[in-house]
């Protein structure tokens, strides 16, 4: 199926992107991808939109990676989509028996009818021949598009916590047990806050958590009653031809109003042991995972524990990148070699995903899975889903959870407090939205 192409140039690009992820509501199925133009290294676009599925695959976790790979083969088009984190159950021999408030598919691609980017101020239009003859309308129609008053909602949304704070403590003990026993050397450990027969304008909300975050991963989706709100700041994975790179976050500091504290925050936590510890544990299970599919002696680390900053705290990052040999490896491969993503596991790996499967209270579903999408030439890029609020709109219900690697060094007060830093943004911007 081929596509038209038209680009277009557009004055005020800031209204023109808030008015096209507004028109894009009316379609079923749409996925948003935003890097809020965050100056990094790897990036191909300001925006994405994909929206109006043509074709799609959807399915649990059983041979989850083995219908991709056959499904995206078959499609040799963009396509775009998510895997949850429980997908972890076709890589190993795992299981997910906790609570799941939530119902997301396991996993769910789609070949979008509509495909539209945004790179400064020109406004690319990608549609499939079907559709094609309403490029132009579309255009005027987003350019000139006035969105719906919405009313406040009327039902107070009320935050309950999973594990609650004694728990927590236990349960990070119990951690620190297996790694004093050797089990493991480091775990991460999720908790989630939800909201039960609460609603909220999934549009309003993730508008708002955007502003305040502006990250460079941000994303929207929307599958039928499904949404994900991500204003997440970590790459899992992207390919780029033959190089895979692969960007890990370990390592969380608030930000501080005065620059000169702010400045000295950063630096604390560039120079702080434990936090680095925990990154470079991760980048070793990353150059590990990598050279699954790496050809001999290319798996290297570009940066290793920068400290970056954002709108509400500062985060270390390291950068490992790989070359693979395309002539023997298919890009799906590459990512389940990879998954779930080390940041969101702790090493070794299997071993640690059974701990915090027997700890953690929740099934954590697209929480800490990714959100991406592949290109017709093989190439792909997916995010990590943190810093996220997932909707249920059918059950009314709201979630949103946060985690932390628990290290020898940790301290389960320490660990806690990193965890309410972390959903701050979530809470308050479910607490003020309309």
């Amino acid at each position: 199926m081929q596509r038209t192409t038209r680009t277009f140039s557009v004055a005020t690009i800031d209204d023109f992107k808030h008015n096209l992820l507004c028109w894009s509501q009316e379609f079923e199925n749409i996925i948003w991808l935003d890097s809020n133009q965050y100056k990094q290294q790897y990036s191909n676009f300001d925006c994405a939109l994909a929206a109006d599925d043509f074709t799609s695959i959807k399915t649990d976790y059983q041979n989850a990676f083995e219908k991709l790979k056959e499904y995206q083969e078959v499609t040799k088009d963009y396509i775009f989509g998510y895997i949850t984190y429980d997908v972890k159950n076709d890589v190993e021999q795992l299981s997910s028996s906790n609570f799941d408030g939530l119902n997301f598919p396991d996993l769910y691609f789609f070949q979008p009818k509509k495909l539209i980017f945004i790179r400064g101020n020109q406004v690319e239009f990608q549609y499939l021949s079907m559709v094609d003859d309403e490029i132009e309308s579309d255009f005027k129609i987003i350019h000139q598009f006035k969105k719906q008053t919405i009313l406040p909602s009327i039902n107070t949304i009320k935050i309950k916590l999973r594990i609650h704070k004694d728990e927590y403590h236990a349960k990070v003990t119990k951690i620190l047990e297996h790694i004093h026993k050797g089990d493991i050397y480091e775990a991460n450990f999720c908790q989630e806050f939800y909201a039960e027969n609460s609603e909220i304008n999934p549009i309003e909300v993730y508008t708002h958590l955007n502003e305040i975050s502006e990250p460079p991963f941000a994303s929207f989706l929307k599958i039928d009653n499904h949404y994900a709100l991500c204003a997440s700041p970590e790459r899992y994975l992207k390919k780029e031809g033959t190089k895979i790179i692969s960007q890990p976050i370990k390592g969380t500091a608030k930000r501080l109003i005065s620059p000169i504290d702010d400045v000295k925050i950063a630096n604390d936590l560039m120079r702080d042991d434990k936090e680095r510890a925990e990154n470079v544990m991760i980048v070793d299970l990353v150059r590990n995972d990598l050279s699954k599919s790496a050809k001999k002696g290319t798996v290297y680390v570009e940066e290793l524990c920068k400290v970056y900053a954002f709108k509400q705290v500062h985060q270390m990052i390291s950068t490992v990148v790989s070359e693979i040999d395309e002539t023997k490896t298919n890009p799906i491969d590459v990512l389940q070699d990879t998954f779930p993503m080390g940041s969101m596991t702790g090493a070794p790996k299997v071993s640690a995903m059974k701990i915090i499967e027997h700890l953690e209270e929740t099934k954590r579903g697209l929480y800490s899975g990714t959100i991406g999408y592949f290109t017709p030439n093989n190439d792909f890029d997916f995010n990590v889903i943190i810093r996220s609020i997932l909707y249920n709109q059918e059950k009314k219900y709201i979630s949103y959870s946060v985690g932390g690697a628990i290290t020898a060094k940790s301290k389960p007060e320490k660990e806690y407090e990193e965890c309410l830093l972390k959903a701050k943004a979530m809470k308050y911007v479910l607490l003020n939205s309309k």
